[in-house]
This record gives C-alpha cells, sequence and structure tokens, in this order.
C-alpha cells in the first residue's frame, strides 16, 4: 500500500486499512472477513466502512461511547517523547492533562534503557474562547519561537486539536515561517480528535511526520549492522537477541533523539514489537529509502519467535549465525516452560490490549498450556500497510494455536467488559491499558497490568509471563474480597446481559 507524503495530513486508518472498533464473534470468522470482504456489508444490520483502498468488515456502531482516547494522545507519547525535540499542543489546556502521567512513563523510561532522567518538554498554546473567534495562529508561533528560546531543541513537533482544527488554523504556514527563522525543523502533526474514531491514527500521525521532516533523504552512508526498533518505552530486550547476529539496535520513536530519528535511513531493517504501532513507519522507510522490514509473524512463543528471528538473520545476511542461537535458547527455556505449564495447568485467562499484541500474547498464554476462549482488542485493521500476509497476526494465531471462541473488537468500553469477563470467566486477564483492570478488580478477577510492553516479547518473554501469572495470582482472595464488598453501577437488565454489544444491536433494528 503506498504511503501518501506529498500531504501533512496522514490518512486515517479508517480510509487507508479499514480500521473498525465495533465486532463480536470467534476469531477465525474476524479473519475470513478481514480477508474476503470487500465493498459494503450485506444482512448483517451493521456498516461497512471503510476507504476505497481497505477491506471493508461489518462493524458494530454503539449508541455512546463511555470513554476511551484520541489521536492526539498518542502524538503526546511520540513526538512529545523524543528527547531533544519539543512537542507544541495547539490546543486548550484541558488537552494537556495527559502530561502528568505521559511525564511519568517517560522519566521510567528513561531510567529503564540507561539514559539520564528528565522531564518531557511540552508547550500548550491554551487556546481559549477568544481564539476560537479570531484564530490562534498568533498564539502558536509565539509558543514555537518560547519553545526554541528556552530549550533550543533539535525539532519542534506541533500537535493539532479538535479546537484547532475547528478554527482553521493554517499550522503548516506558521510552521514553514517558523522553521526558515529558526533553523530547525518544525513539524505539524495533524491528529484532531474528531477526525478518526481510533486513537491509533496518532502514531501514524508522528510517524508521518517524521517521515517527511526528519528522516534522512539521501545519506551518504549505510550501517549494514543497524535495525530500526519502533517500540515503546519498555526495557532494552532486543539489543541481546540481535547481538547474537552481530546487530545493533536503533530504537524509535520514543526516547530517541533527532539524529536517530534521521539515521533510519541508513538502517539494514526495520523491526516492531507490535505490527499496529510500527507498520506505518515501516512501511514507509521501505518505500522512500529501500530499508526492508520485516515481514514474519511478531516474536512472541516459538513459532513466532523462530520465524522473526530467522527472518531477520536472511534480511541482514546473517543466517550462519542464527540456527545455532535458536538451538541454545530452545534449550535454555523449554525445561522451564514445561514446569511452569504444570503449575499453570487447568488456568483460564483473558487477553485486553491492542490487536496485534493481544494476538501474540494470546499464543503465549497458550504456549505456557494456559486455556484463552475469550479476548478484547481495542479496534482492529483488516490489513496493515505492507498487505502481506506474513504480517497477519490473527491468522498466525489461528493456525498455530487455534481460535479463540469469543474474541471481541471493542473501544475500551467498561459497560461491554463487564459483559465480556461474566461469559468467560477468567482466572486473570491480561491487560495494558490499566483503564479497565478496577472493573475486572470488582469482578475478583485479578489483573496483569503491562507497564512494560516488552514483558513477553521472544524467547524469555514465555517465562516472564508465566512467572507474571503465579505472582498475580497470589493475590486472588483479596479481588475476591473485593467483589463481595462492591455493587457494580449497572441496572439489573445490563447485569443480566450476556451480549455485550446488545444496545448496538437493538439500535441498528
Amino acid at each position: 500500500m503506498t504511503i501518501n507524503l506529498k500531504t501533512a495530513t496522514v490518512e486515517t486508518r479508517e480510509q487507508r486499512l479499514g480500521t473498525i472498533i465495533g465486532w463480536d464473534g470467534k476469531a477465525s470468522a474476524l479473519a475470513d472477513e478481514s480477508a474476503y470482504a470487500r465493498g459494503e456489508c450485506g444482512g448483517c444490520g451493521t456498516s461497512g466502512r471503510g476507504g476505497a483502498k481497505a477491506r471493508r468488515v461489518c462493524e458494530l456502531t454503539g449508541p455512546f461511547t463511555q470513554g476511551s482516547v484520541c489521536s492526539e494522545q498518542m502524538v503526546e507519547c511520540q513526538a512529545g517523547n523524543i528527547r531533544d525535540a519539543v512537542l507544541i499542543q495547539h490546543s486548550p489546556i484541558g488537552c494537556g492533562a495527559g502530561q502528568v502521567i505521559y511525564n511519568s512513563i517517560y522519566r521510567n523510561g528513561l531510567a529503564m534503557r540507561g539514559h539520564p532522567v528528565q522531564n518531557i518538554r511540552f508547550i500548550s498554546t491554551n487556546l481559549r474562547e477568544r481564539d476560537m473567534v479570531y484564530g490562534g495562529a498568533e498564539k502558536l508561533d509565539a509558543a514555537i519561537r518560547a519553545a526554541f528560546e528556552r530549550h533550543a531543541p533539535k525539532a519542534i513537533f506541533i500537535a493539532t486539536s479538535c479546537a484547532s482544527g475547528i478554527i482553521g488554523d493554517d499550522v503548516e504556514s506558521v510552521a514553514k515561517h517558523a522553521e526558515a527563522d529558526l533553523g530547525v525543523p518544525v513539524i505539524p502533526l495533524h491528529c484532531e480528535g474528531f477526525a478518526s474514531k481510533h486513537w491509533s491514527t496518532g502514531f501514524d500521525a508522528t510517524q508521518h511526520g517524521i517521515l517527511r521532516q526528519i528522516v534522512r533523504e539521501n545519506p551518504t552512508r549505510k550501517q549494514e549492522d543497524l535495525v530500526n526498533v519502533i517500540n515503546l518505552w519498555g526495557s532494552d530486550v532486543f539489543t541481546p537477541m540481535l547481538k547474537e547476529l552481530g546487530l545493533r539496535v536503533n530504537y524509535v520513536v520514543d526516547m530517541a533523539t533527532v539524529e536517530e530519528l534521521a539515521q533510519m535511513s541508513e538502517a539494514a531493517t526495520t523491526v516492531t514489537f507490535c505490527y499496529t504501532l510500527g507498520t506505518y513507519l515501516a512501511q514507509g522507510l521501505e518505500q522512500e529509502h529501500g530499508v526492508p522490514q520485516i515481514r514474519a509473524p511478531q516474536p512472541y512463543g516459538f513459532a513466532g519467535t523462530d520465524a522473526w528471528i530467522r527472518e531477520v538473520a536472511r534480511v541482514t545476511g546473517r543466517e550462519d549465525k542464527v540456527e545455532a542461537f535458536i538451538e541454545r535458547e530452545h534449550a535454555r527455556v523449554r525445561p522451564k516452560v514445561e514446569e511452569l505449564k504444570k503449575k499453570l495447568a487447568g488456568l483460564k485467562g483473558y487477553v485486553a490490549t491492542g490487536s496485534a499484541y493481544s494476538h501474540s500474547l494470546i499464543g503465549v498464554l497458550r504456549e505456557l498450556g494456559v486455556g484463552v476462549d475469550g479476548s478484547l482488542v481495542f479496534h482492529h485493521d483488516p490489513v496493515y500497510d505492507s498487505e502481506d500476509p506474513k504480517q497477519d497476526t490473527l491468522t498466525h494465531l489461528i493456525e498455530n494455536y487455534g481460535d479463540v471462541e469469543n474474541f471481541t473488537v471493542g473501544n475500551r468500553q467498561q459497560y461491554q467488559f463487564y459483559n465480556l469477563l461474566q461469559r468467560v470467566t477468567p482466572d486473570f486477564i491480561i491487560i495494558r491499558h490499566n483503564g479497565l483492570a478496577p472493573l475486572a478488580a470488582r469482578l475478583g478477577i485479578p489483573a496483569i497490568p503491562l507497564g512494560d510492553e516488552l514483558h513477553a516479547f521472544g524467547y524469555q518473554g514465555m517465562i516472564n509471563l508465566g512467572e507474571a501469572i503465579l505472582a498475580v495470582l497470589q493475590h486472588r482472595k483479596f479481588h475476591q474480597d473485593i467483589a463481595g464488598r462492591v455493587k457494580l453501577p449497572y441496572k439489573k437488565a445490563w447485569l443480566a446481559e450476556k451480549d455485550p454489544f446488545a444496545l448496538a444491536r437493538a439500535q441498528a433494528e
């Protein structure tokens, strides 16, 4: 799929990929719909959405949204985490509420990676009622120049907002004039919350701006041992694995420097811990700069990690080293996995995370002998930007680890999460975004919050996750006590409802 870098505005995932945020059924049925369904849906009482280039999947749409996040927040946690840059939020001050939690995550991430700990550098233009009438361009220009004077950044990013989109401020012209005066890239990132129904478009917006204005266009050298790793804030687990092949890691986007972003065009290949997060940037680097992306399953569980590391070795010309490494890791990890399987026998888990990440975690749970008959993914992309079936994580899950009976796509709605957990009654849940964890606790179900997204990565990740499950189950009695003393804020009719999309189906009738 061709990425259009001629415009400053990224195509939304709905337009590009046909992303949906409402679906319920078997995982295999969703995989079939993603592979074969094209054009408008018929007979399902739902909407078939997606652009002309994207596959279309039947989508359930509810009457309201209880809560979620937006694209602008994803720009905060991407562009706002570049160590020698500044992010300007061209927005009302309320859009900066996430700065507190993102600062905490950023500082922890820097510490885990061994970087000097510092605070994020965000500036808000603080759009107010008067600006909504007369425009906020002057405020934006002043903020850009204040950012340069205060921090001497190597780049300045501008995150738009619903408010600036409604005003219609010419952000690109302001950025272009400031860039000419200051001599550093000033990069508009169009991420108005109303422009896309799912927050993952915010990842693409940041990566779009980096591809357009930071990545070195005509590199004078090629670093044949350098691997771009598209990641968030987690611990450095790629270096120990890739150094076995004689490769170096270039972590992007979070906690990278502007120079590390610029040198992405010089790398031998690009990998990511999650295709939801990384395929836009990987596809753009391949399309514009000839940096091949790894087209293989994600590196989770034995099957995925074996295929992934072999493909990395093939692309970088290191096949002579990879088989010995795989053999050593299998010999080290398999006995521990077998031991964990005995301890975890008979348990049932539930995964509630982003889509591609969830597919991988279910595979790891089944490697450990844990039953999984339900999962909630926060959105679903019928196809990724490469359009390569080797990156189809859902099909990889089904073919290697079996179907998932109750597989749900939903945008982090607590009222739906209650029904989902009731119909599968798991012993524990794995969750990436902690907002749903309190509801599980009120049902007596302990949660494993994966603050480090790389906890289950690779061969060692199977051991890490198995041990985390054993640890959280030690607190099961605590959660059962909570459930016995807490009343849920729902009507009896909803507490008895088994269909999380009952309201959506009633609205469609």
